[in-house]
């Protein structure tokens, strides 16, 4: 048994000496080295180099909470909503490199969030409108909840070059210190552009940028209510109600001249010309002020159909160039309290209503789009009109002036003030023009401008012209760095400049009994104003 037990040991010795001598001739495994996250410093914090590469990367974003409350003058169709909530979420991604031309930089920045409620605190119509956002189709959400995502950003900046999806060049201000951004002035947060910045040294810069007409656009006037309509039974795809938005032009006469037949000119507009901007802007330790120019081309359709005599062909309506002006200035007061600035704006234009901002609260995607929910009477903001003798096109005016100014009380208590004050006119040939067509079409509806010298004429709310006011504060409690708890309040007044309009919330029935406005049988209950009042809070963490 010794002999045995010395045998076996022996032979595990010798098995154990030889596999460590075969183990040694083996070539040892080395670790895969670990690439570590460097930091880049070149272009301030957050920024870290992509791993095997020389580009800097910096992600950031943020998350909202919003509340708010904004009475409501009618339970009718589509109103009665007084509240409304969202939540909202932005990623930010800033990639830059650096290169012998420069600093070659991406930025992407992506939104999204779900609404309920009106009053432009909830659901957006505007969002649907343009192709951001799908509404709710049950019966209790739809038009008052929707889900969104919009591309915010998505550029590349090099050697002076702008190209991608960015902030227009036309813009300042842009509602920098407000919530809801409820005051007048231009502010499209973002557009398709291809832009070349140059810079003379001292803060000095001239832009010259071709932009995308389509998010600047107001509809042309029409007196036919013309949208767009959810089919719920298509699985809630938006689909347009209509291939045309007709507006009828004369293009028969009697041998006294008297119009007796007209057609009707397509006002769906098409793209042709891209916007031009120009921008000359300062930038110093003192604030900042900028000069901006903007061209819009207004180009409708052809005849699209025609009515009454023989018919006759309808000249085209000559393209017509919209301009804008706009002059802004920003003064930093660290000498009332570190952080305090003024902004001070004003624009004017013609046929680019939304260069001017004058409906920058509600979007200009429709006509009539409402200000205030179930206000009593609609502005209308048409960026022209065709005129029906002539088959051309007349422009709308708009100008807007802002200023808003931020205080800071303490490091974690601040406030802003801001006020605005907007016109849109038209011009008195051309509303008197539509009432004529209007009439010899004998049109039907609310956006009938009625016939000249008739009481409903000198009622109606079409091609009015009107004003708007708009005041309000805010206070904001940021108890650590990047957390915003806030509230805002704000008041809205519109109005038309000169005489009365009928109150459709008083007298809803008053468009259906035309006749007898006329004849004096139907007195219908009329405003000078409308005015409402809203309140927000909001809760917001960037990081």
């Amino acid at each position: 048994m010794k002999l045995l037990k010395s045998s076996l040991l022996g032979s595990s010795a010798a098995f154990a000496a030889v596999g460590a001598a075969h183990a040694a001739d083996l070539p040892v495994k080395k670790a895969v080295p670990i690439e570590y996250v460097r930091v880049c410093t070149a272009y301030g914090a957050g920024f870290f180099y992509i791993p095997g590469t020389d580009t800097c990367l910096r992600i950031s974003g943020r998350a909202r909470f919003e509340g708010g409350y904004m009475p409501s003058n009618s339970r009718g169709t589509g109103n009665g909503d007084t509240s409304g909530y969202q939540g909202r979420m932005r990623i930010n991604l800033d990639a830059r490199t650096q290169t012998a031309y420069g600093t070659l930089r991406a930025f992407t920045r992506l939104d999204a969030g779900a609404r309920t409620g009106y009053s432009g605190v909830g659901q957006s119509g505007t969002q649907q409108r343009i192709g951001q956002a799908y509404p709710g189709l049950g019966n209790d959400s739809f038009g008052r909840d929707s889900q969104y995502v919009n591309v915010d950003k998505a550029f590349i900046q090099f050697a002076g070059l702008t190209a991608g999806r960015a902030s227009s060049f036309f813009d300042f201000y842009a509602h920098d210190f407000e919530f809801a951004g409820a005051s007048a002035g231009s502010d499209v947060a973002s557009t398709n552009l291809l832009a070349y910045t140059a810079t003379f040294g001292n803060g000095l810069s001239a832009t010259l940028s071709v932009e995308d007409p389509i998010y600047r656009r107001t509809p042309i006037f029409s007196p036919y209510s013309v949208g767009v309509a959810t089919n719920g039974g298509i699985g809630g795809v938006a689909v347009l109600a209509v291939t045309n938005q007709p507006t009828p032009v004369f293009i028969t006469y009697n041998t006294r001249g008297l119009p007796t037949g007209y057609g009707y000119v397509d006002t769906i507009q098409r793209t042709r010309l891209p916007d031009f901007v120009g921008a000359l802007r300062l930038d110093q330790a003192w604030g900042s002020a900028q000069l901006t120019a903007a061209t819009h081309e207004l180009n409708v359709g052809n005849e699209s159909q025609a009515s009454g005599q023989p018919i006759a062909p309808i000249e085209h309506a000559r393209n017509t160039q919209g301009w804008a002006v706009q002059g802004g200035l920003k003064v930093n007061a660290p000498f009332i309290a570190p952080g305090d600035a003024l902004y001070l704006q004003g624009a004017y234009g013609e046929g680019a209503q939304l260069y001017t901002g004058y409906s920058s609260f509600t979007g200009s995607y429709t006509q009539t789009t409402a200000t205030l929910q179930g206000q009593k009477f609609n502005q209308f903001f048409a960026d022209a009109t065709i005129n029906p003798f002539t088959g051309q096109l007349q422009t709308s005016q708009s100008f807007t002036v802002v200023g808003s100014y931020l205080h800071y009380w303490t490091p974690e208590w601040r406030s802003a003030v801001f006020s605005s004050y907007g016109e849109q006119s038209f011009s008195q040939s051309a509303r008197a023009a539509q009432g004529v067509a209007s009439s010899l079409a004998n049109i039907g509806g609310n956006l009938v401008v009625g016939a000249p010298g008739t009481r409903f004429y000198y009622l109606s709310e079409a091609l009015r012209n009107t004003y708007q006011i708009v005041a309000g504060a805010s206070l904001i409690w940021s108890p650590v760095k990047d957390l915003d708890i806030g509230v805002e309040g704000y008041y809205t007044q519109i109005g038309v400049k000169n005489g009365r309009v009928i109150d459709k919330d008083e007298s809803p029935t008053a468009y259906s009994n035309v006749a007898g406005i006329n004849a004096g049988t139907f007195v219908p209950r009329t405003v000078t104003q409308d005015s409402v009042s809203s309140v927000r809070l909001r809760v917001q963490r960037d990081f």
